[in-house]
């Protein structure tokens, strides 16, 4: 780490590689809502972000989990999964008056066809207004996911990619027809529902069953009482004669 009386500390998200804020100020000089797209391994995170000088404000989001209770069966990090999520965000964001928005990918690799542009895609089929390039969209062959039923079809059951299949009871083949039915299902939510979810409450933890407690046993009143005890007169002063001492010798006339 460089050191001198004129070194700079940077911010610390710039330090710990999560924030870039060049790209952050020119982003924020549009004066334009932020898309902000991030992704992890398992999903994939669409918000619409306001940037004010107190901090910055969701107005809208979506997470690819919530697709399950849409009817979406597949896997929350694929692509498919990533445009409905974007679809899902941009159609709330739209209920409460976000009309254009500028994609923020943060430190994500602009790669054409990624999950990232793919919920871009998502989100302008919703109806918002986002600056971007035909070219880095993916086609919808892989938005309906016919790559993933490609891939299955060629690995089969023996690849990891599939190695949970048994367990989410999901059939690859039919990948293409879920995205159209969820997404039917989510151009069909009424706008009293298009609202950020609530936070699921923590499981309410069990309280520990007190056991009763002990008496303590009474104390026996004795039948015959103890004699009271009779105080100690004072003893009585001694008396000091005050004007003690040798009186003086008149003088002689």
């Amino acid at each position: 780490m460089a050191q001198g009386p004129t070194y700079r500390v940077k911010f610390r998200r710039r330090r710990e590689g999560k924030t870039n804020y060049y790209r952050r100020r020119r982003l924020l000089l549009s004066r334009r809502p932020r898309l902000v797209v991030r992704k992890t391994n398992t999903n994939t995170i669409v918000q619409l972000v306001n940037a004010s000088v107190v901090g910055d404000s969701t107005v809208a989001s979506a997470i690819s989990t919530e697709l399950g209770s849409h009817g979406w069966t597949a896997g929350t990090g694929n692509v498919p999964a990533a445009y409905l999520t974007g679809f899902l965000a941009g159609l709330r964001a739209k209920n409460r008056g976000v009309k254009d928005a500028i994609l923020d990918v943060g430190l994500n690799p602009p790669v054409k066809g990624s999950r990232v542009y793919a919920a871009l895609k998502g989100v302008i089929d919703a109806g918002l207004d986002v600056p971007h390039s035909q070219d880095v969209l993916p086609d919808e062959s892989r938005i309906s996911g016919e790559h993933i039923v490609a891939s299955y079809n060629h690995f089969g059951d023996k690849s990891n990619m599939f190695s949970k299949l048994g367990q989410k009871k999901t059939i690859i083949t039919t990948i293409p027809k879920k995205v159209k039915t969820v997404k039917k299902a989510l151009e069909d939510i009424p706008a009293t529902k298009l609202k950020k979810p609530a936070k699921r409450k923590a499981p309410a933890k069990k309280k520990a069953v007190e056991k009763p407690k002990a008496k303590k046993p009474k104390k026996e009143k004795p039948s015959v009482k103890p004699p009271r005890a009779v105080p100690r007169k004072p003893k009585p002063k001694k008396l000091i004669a005050r004007g003690k001492g040798k009186k003086g010798k008149r003088g002689k006339k």
